[in-house]
């Protein structure tokens, strides 16, 4: 694990998006630990962010992609920031997003931002994927609007836990859309890093919490 990674964990547990305690997922599962990017308030941490998912996104696709997409709503930040961000460090790419509900009036659609056409490479940016719903909603969207070529999935972090089946979610997003699905971090790297260690004085990942996280792993994991 490259310093980067350990940085993006103490980023988000100092902007109260990575939390420990008792949560409920999307999909009824009661979890020890929660990822809301929905915490990140400022343009501070907006602008880390972008940093750290660009960062990412150099790491896992070096070269080939010329839209970044996000999902509404938490992902229009998201590929927002991060495309400044690469502007930033010399590598252009364009951003996309939808709307909940189509516009029927000025320019009209579903899309805003980035015009997609055929051959575009598009890399879809997400908070964090649980059961995959979003991308399942999202790839006909790209699909009808071009002829594009969906180069993978990046989150913040991969829950490597189970899906709908017996595939993590991200496995599971992986292989039915055929294209890479990819994290910023892991939970074992989240665990490994933040395990018994003081952030701003306080431990907030001690030996109780991680035997939560384990008991949570053995009916959910992968």
């Amino acid at each position: 694990m490259d310093d980067n990674k350990r940085e993006f964990i103490d980023f988000m547990v100092r902007a109260e998006v990575l939390t420990f305690g008792d949560f409920v997922t999307k999909s009824g599962r009661n979890t020890p630990f929660f990822i809301n990017a929905g915490k990140y308030r400022t343009g501070a941490q907006l602008a880390g962010l972008g940093e750290y998912y660009a960062a990412g996104i150099d790491r896992e696709w070096p070269d080939g992609i010329d839209v970044l997409f996000g999902p509404a709503y938490k992902g229009i930040p998201l590929v927002c920031t991060a495309s400044m961000a690469m502007h930033a460090h010399g590598r252009e790419v364009g951003f996309c997003f939808n709307r909940k509900e189509a516009k029927d009036h000025g320019e009209g659609g579903v899309l805003v931002g980035s015009e997609l056409n055929d051959g575009d490479r598009v890399l879809i940016v997400e908070d964090v994927t649980t059961a995959g719903t979003s991308i399942r909603e999202t790839v006909p969207i790209l699909r009808a609007a071009a002829d594009v070529d969906l180069v993978g999935l990046i989150v913040s972090v991969d829950r490597q836990e189970r899906g709908t089946g017996s595939l993590s979610a991200l496995q599971q997003v992986s292989e039915e859309f055929e294209m890479p699905a990819k994290a910023i971090v892991t939970l074992d790297e989240v665990v490994a890093h933040l395990h018994g260690r003081e952030i701003d004085g306080r431990v907030v990942l001690d030996d109780e919490l991680v035997g939560r996280i384990d008991a949570y792993r053995e009916e959910f994991g992968v």
